[in-house]
């Protein structure tokens, strides 16, 4: 036993989407009883190669007394859960607990993305000429810059959130406003969600959290002109002032026949 970095699972916040399990290229990771669980401390290397992956913050990297790494386990528990020892992927294609939706996952489309599950569901963050670009006539290039864009799956320290402008628009703005991508989420972050569908205090504590943590320069909020829409507002009122940072907040509102206000 020695004192070594180790990965460190908060049962509270998993949700069990099971993201971090092929991200783990020992397999020290599984979904156990619906949440993730190290299953043995010789399998993990410590390096945390599964934070980025998991959208709810979930995972941390803590100091603490453990077995030593152990590669000749590794190996061997590779070969038992049925993944190569090499590439350490799957040696026959399987569905696993924790695929996920593309949009959940934590990716950057600079680089080959880790691990499985839904595109939309990894962390990505990819830069302005990395987006889709046509000469055909009628086909405007997109301004998305990240993956995942759904509030709930961000984690609060997502890297594309640092020294960004962020958009935070209520999910039926792009559907209404026919150049959103060209007029509002050119250049910014996004973060999407419904104020009246989804966990408003939830919102408001990880925005708080991203704000105070981040290294936010400009949030705007993009609503449609119904009642229900003005919770979004408030709630990025609200985090701005928890913050205690002097971040400028835009408020743009889009009406129900697609024009702004």
């Amino acid at each position: 036993m020695a004192m070594r970095e180790m990965v460190k699972i908060d049962e509270e916040k998993c949700d069990g989407c099971g993201l971090c399990v092929p991200s783990c290229a020992e397999g020290a990771i599984q979904i156990i009883d619906g949440k993730a669980r190290l299953v043995a401390d010789n399998l993990c290397d410590g390096l945390g190669a599964c934070l980025g992956d998991c959208p709810q913050g979930a995972i941390t990297i803590v100091q603490r007394e453990a077995a030593e790494f152990d590669e000749v386990a590794v190996e061997s528990h590779l070969k038992q859960i049925g993944r190569d020892s090499e590439t350490h992927q799957p040696k026959s294609p399987v569905q696993t607990t924790g695929g996920g939706c593309p949009s959940a996952q934590v990716k950057s489309f600079a680089a080959p993305a880790q691990g499985g599950g839904c595109p939309s569901a990894r962390l990505m963050n990819f830069t302005a000429d990395q987006g889709v670009v046509t000469s055909d006539a009628g086909q405007r290039p997109s301004e998305l810059r990240q993956w995942p864009v759904q509030m709930h799956l961000v984690p609060s320290t997502a890297p594309f959130l640092q020294d960004a402008e962020v958009l935070l628009a209520a999910d039926c703005v792009p559907f209404a406003y026919a150049d959103f991508h060209k007029d509002m989420l050119k250049g910014k972050a996004l973060l999407i969600g419904c104020p009246k569908l989804d966990d408003g205090q939830a919102y408001l504590e990880k925005l708080t959290q991203m704000l105070v943590h981040g290294s936010i320069r400009k949030l705007s909020v993009a609503v449609m002109e119904v009642p229900c829409c003005s919770g979004l507002v408030a709630i990025a009122r609200q985090a701005v002032a928890a913050s205690g940072k002097s971040i400028p907040l835009e408020i743009v509102t889009v009406g129900i026949k697609g024009d702004t206000k």
